[in-house]
């Protein structure tokens, strides 16, 4: 729901700008800096055809301001999280904004209400999931769990929005472990059917599984990886997105065309942030695609 908080969130803005001000860059955030400064090859705007899937590794000892910081880098026009907290996430939104003058609507797939990784008052603990940031509106949110997710509940989220100038149905999920493969098995099932009624579609997520991995081949069946050497074969050429050298991570492109995309190293999470610049008028299969 877009601006749910309105004036209050508003505030909160307002209240971090002040401190920014007040107490300069040593203010902290989890013991971090309270803001820091972007690299001078940074984008000054929302790229408004490029999407990225980032998986924010909880629990694990990230400030939201380094977060921001790194969403910052790239600016792109949507971004999904997995192991989001929402309370993290409304954060980085908001640092997005009072630092770096990035406005991004927010819309959570929070699967768990978990005290352990998020926090919060016992008998309110806080949502645990997938999210989406999208610097246009979001319509038509919904949020499934997938009937078995193995060790921990997951599922996945889908809205509509605008990439390049065009509606696309973009998803965001999070499956099940590593060597929980019967039950990433049945979640792409659910995952797949709900993809197939989309023409153009952005699947963004960790799937947990590397690109031969037979539970993913309903999704290839649908899409495209945004890597055009990236197949579901053994030999073929899939950069790593994670810390221990495997593509978990993916940018599924269903009736749009990759233009280009980068894998980006971070020390913020295990998984690497993976961005992509798309054309949502022109589809994979067309020349010049």
């Amino acid at each position: 729901m877009v601006l749910r908080k309105g004036g209050s969130r508003w505030l909160v803005c307002a209240v971090a700008g002040a401190c920014l001000l007040l107490l300069g860059p040593s203010a902290p955030d989890g013991g971090a800096p309270f803001t820091r400064a972007l690299p001078v090859d940074a984008v000054t705007d929302v790229v408004p055809n490029r999407v990225m899937t980032w998986n924010l590794c909880n629990p694990c000892d990230a400030s939201n301001v380094d977060r921001a910081a790194e969403i910052a880098t790239y600016a792109p026009q949507v971004v999904g999280m997995q192991e989001a907290c929402a309370r993290d996430v409304e954060k980085i939104r908001d640092y997005l904004e009072v630092f770096y003058g990035l406005r991004y609507h927010v819309a959570y797939g929070s699967v768990l209400q978990n005290w352990s990784r998020c926090g919060g008052a016992p008998w309110n603990p806080g949502g645990f999931g997938q999210a989406l940031l999208s610097a246009a509106p979001m319509t038509d949110r919904v949020e499934v769990e997938y009937p078995e997710g193995g060790s921990e509940e997951r599922g996945y989220m889908a809205v509509t929005t605008t990439v390049g100038g065009r509606s696309v149905r973009v998803f965001n999920t999070h499956l099940a472990q590593r060597r929980q493969e019967e039950f990433r098995d049945g979640q792409t099932r659910v995952l797949a059917k709900a993809v197939a009624r989309h023409d153009r579609a952005i699947v963004l997520g960790d799937f947990n599984a590397v690109p031969d991995a037979p539970e993913l081949s309903r999704m290839w069946a649908l899409a495209t990886d945004t890597d055009p050497a990236c197949r579901p074969a053994p030999d073929a050429g899939c950069a790593p997105t994670t810390e221990w050298q495997s593509k978990f991570d993916y940018v599924f492109l269903r009736g749009l065309a990759p233009l280009r995309h980068r894998v980006q190293r971070s020390e913020y999470s295990d998984h690497y942030l993976l961005h992509t610049d798309v054309d949502p008028t022109r589809r994979v299969d067309e020349p010049g695609a």
